[in-house]
């Protein structure tokens, strides 16, 4: 239990901020085009408990850490209440789609270098902490490239199939939409029984050593 308790304080902090964040972005970001319809929810905030999802957010990952431990693996899933977008609303519906979806990416994208610089803070010649802010960091780097490749493959209702119904000609984009409602089922078999969460792991593991290859470490 302890091994739990402390592993969950490791990889708590950054999977909150990976979560809540991207939704956050997206907000944002479709404001920024035209839409606020998340600013008149009270969900244009970047407070994570605008964002939390009991379950999605707690429950799950709580559970896949246990069993991960156990496993000696990794694999954590998870996701919060998404903020809501009329798309619509947006000035160029079928184009804005495009920025509002990989704002989210982007954001983790973006976490995922601010923890690699406190990486490099804490191990650098004239590093201020060691011990658990560096574990805390290092695993911020990984969980955000892996929620990163998550959210653009593309199958929606996940970012990546938001981006390729954007780009995709209007008819074939209507019909490739709706899929949306079994799209969740379709990743959850692919990551379970194609190698798709390895594949996920490896791309993972390779963007996080560029990262670090930029910061010199």
């Amino acid at each position: 239990m302890d091994q739990v308790i402390r592993y969950a304080l490791i990889v708590g902090v950054p999977i909150l901020l990976a979560i809540t964040l991207h939704e956050a972005a997206h907000g944002y970001t479709a404001r920024y085009f035209g839409d606020n319809t998340a600013e008149r929810a009270g969900r244009l905030s970047l407070n994570p408990l605008r964002h939390i999802d009991p379950i999605g957010t707690v429950a799950v990952p709580l559970v896949l850490l246990i069993i991960s431990l156990y496993a000696h693996t990794l694999f954590i899933f998870g996701w919060a209440k998404p903020v809501p977008v009329n798309f619509s609303a947006l000035r160029n519906p079928k184009k804005d789609m495009l920025w509002v979806a990989l704002a989210g990416p982007a954001s983790n994208l973006a976490m995922a270098f601010a923890w690699a610089l406190l990486v490099r803070l804490t191990v650098g010649e004239h590093g201020f902490v060691a011990g658990p802010l560096f574990e805390i960091a290092r695993s911020g780097v990984q969980i955000n490239a892996i929620f990163m490749l998550l959210n653009l493959i593309p199958i929606p209702p996940l970012d990546g199939g938001r981006v390729a119904v954007s780009l995709l000609p209007y008819r074939a984009a209507v019909r490739y939409a709706q899929i949306e409602p079994y799209g969740i089922f379709i990743l959850l078999i692919l990551l379970m029984t194609f190698g798709l969460g390895q594949l996920l792991f490896q791309l993972a593991a390779m963007v996080s050593a560029a990262i670090y290859y930029i910061f010199g470490l």
